[in-house]
C-alpha cells in the first residue's frame, strides 16, 4: 500500500458458495485450529490452504525469516536513494515507491523455489486457476466496489466525528484546488472558469478511481503475492486471527522506508505514523485476507489494493475551503477511518464469512500435501 498500500459463527448449512453450484457443507467452515471429518469418515487435518503443515518447523521458520529479510531488505534497499538524496523531494520517488511494490514478490519467488517447495505453486500462491469463473468475478467485483466504498465511507464517518471538515455539498475545497491549479498554471480571468459544473467534476473523480484501481492491481501485485498470496496462509498454522493480525502488523512496518520520510502522514512524528501504518494496514490487510481466503485468489485482493491506493486521495475532493486534510485523524489512512473496515471485519467474522470456501477446506481435509 505504497500509495495515498481479528476475526467465528456455526455457518449456516444452506449457505451457498460464490459459485453457487453447492452449498458450503458446515464442517468446511472450521477455524484452522479445529478439523473435520472427511468423506470416508477418517479426521481431516486442519484447514491449511499453502500446505506449510507438510513443512518441519525449522524449514517453516527458515522459510519466514528468509521471506522477512528479503521482503524488508529489498524495501530499504530500493528506498535507499531517497534517504541519500532529498528524500519524498527525490524526482525518482514515484518510480522507487513502485519498484518497492514489487520486492515482495522477489522474496516469494525466491523462498518458493528454495525453502518452501512444493506441488502447484501457482495455486498455493493464488495466481491460478481463475475458476470457477462466477466465483472468480464475484469476488472480484466486491473487491472493486466494495472498497471504493469503505474509502469514501470513512470520509462521512470523519466528518461526524469532527475530525475530517467536509462540505459534501459545494465541493468548496475541490473547487478551490482546482481554482490554485488553473492559477498555477498562468490561467486567470474568465478563462479560469471552471471547465464543467463542479459536480460533474467531482463525480469524473470515481471514473478516475475506476481506472487508477485497474492501473494499480499489477504493481499491488507484486505487494500481495507476499502478503495475502504467500505469508497470510504460511501464518495460518498459529489460528485465523493470530495469522491475520501478524500479516498486517508485518504488512504495515514494510513501509518503514517510506513512512518514516514523511509518507502518507506528513508532519507526523516518525513512530506515530509507522504506528497508523500498521493500524490501516492490519484491518484493511484483514478485508483483503477475507477475500484471498474465500475467493481461493490473491487476485481479487491485488484488486482492492490497487483500489484502496486510487481511491484514498478522495479526501481532498470533499474537504471544505480552507481546510487541509490531517491523515492522522482523517480518511481511510487517519484513525476515524479505520473504523469502517473494522466494522466490516467484525460482521464477517460474526456471520461466518472467514471460513474458507467449501472446495478449498475439502482439498485440504483429504490432500496429504496438507498431512499433520
Amino acid at each position: 500500500m505504497t500509495n495515498a498500500g481479528a476475526h467465528i459463527h456455526q455457518p449456516r448449512s444452506d449457505a451457498m458458495d460464490m459459485s453457487g453450484t453447492r452449498p458450503i457443507d458446515p464442517a468446511a467452515g472450521i477455524p484452522p485450529t479445529s478439523s473435520a471429518a472427511t468423506a470416508d469418515g477418517t479426521p481431516a487435518a486442519p484447514f491449511d490452504p499453502a500446505g506449510t503443515r507438510s513443512l518441519s518447523t525449522a524449514r517453516w521458520a527458515l522459510a519466514l525469516a528468509l521471506f522477512l529479510v528479503l521482503s524488508f531488505g529489498l524495501a530499504w534497499l530500493v528506498a535507499a536513494p531517497l534517504w541519500v538524496d532529498g528524500g519524498l523531494a527525490n524526482p525518482l520517488a514515484p518510480q522507487l515507491a513502485v519498484a518497492m511494490m514489487l520486492t515482495p514478490t522477489i522474496a516469494v519467488a525466491v523462498v518458493v523455489a528454495t525453502v518452501d517447495r512444493g506441488r502447484k505453486p501457482l495455486r498455493r500462491l493464488g495466481l491460478w486457476p481463475l475458476t470457477p469463473a462466477p466465483r472468480f468475478i464475484g469476488y472480484c467485483a466486491i473487491a472493486l466496489f466494495g472498497t471504493i466504498a469503505f474509502v469514501f465511507a470513512a470520509l462521512p464517518v470523519g466528518a461526524l466525528l469532527g475530525v475530517y471538515p467536509a462540505d459534501f455539498v459545494t465541493f468548496s475545497g475541490f473547487r478551490e484546488l482546482i481554482e490554485q491549479s488553473l492559477a498555477r498554471a498562468g490561467i486567470t480571468g474568465d478563462a479560469a472558469a471552471l471547465p464543467a459544473p463542479i459536480a460533474l467534476l467531482v463525480a469524473a473523480q470515481f471514473l478516475n478511481v475506476l481506472i487508477g484501481a485497474l492501473i494499480n492491481t499489477l504493481p499491488a501485485l507484486g505487494e500481495e503475492l507476499g502478503w495475502r498470496g504467500w505469508l497470510l496462509p504460511h501464518l495460518l498454522r498459529f489460528g485465523l486471527v493470530p495469522a491475520l493480525l501478524l500479516s498486517g502488523l508485518i504488512w504495515g512496518l514494510w513501509h518503514a522506508p517510506l513512512i518514516l520520510l514523511g509518507y502518507n502522514y506528513p508532519g507526523a512524528p516518525g513512530w506515530l505514523a509507522l504506528l497508523l501504518m500498521v493500524g490501516v494496514c492490519t484491518v484493511s490487510g484483514a478485508v483483503f485476507g477475507w477475500l484471498r481466503l474465500r475467493s481461493e485468489s490473491v487476485w481479487p485482493a491485488a484488486i482492492a489494493h490497487g483500489t484502496f491506493n486510487a481511491a484514498a486521495g478522495l479526501s481532498i475532493v470533499f474537504v471544505a475551503r480552507g481546510h487541509e486534510v490531517d491523515t492522522v485523524h482523517a480518511g481511510i489512512l487517519g484513525w476515524s477511518g479505520w473504523l469502517v473496515p473494522l466494522v466490516l471485519v467484525i460482521v464477517l467474522a460474526a456471520t461466518g464469512q472467514f471460513r474458507p470456501s467449501a472446495a478449498w477446506a475439502e482439498r485440504a481435509g483429504r490432500s496429504r500435501m496438507f498431512a499433520g
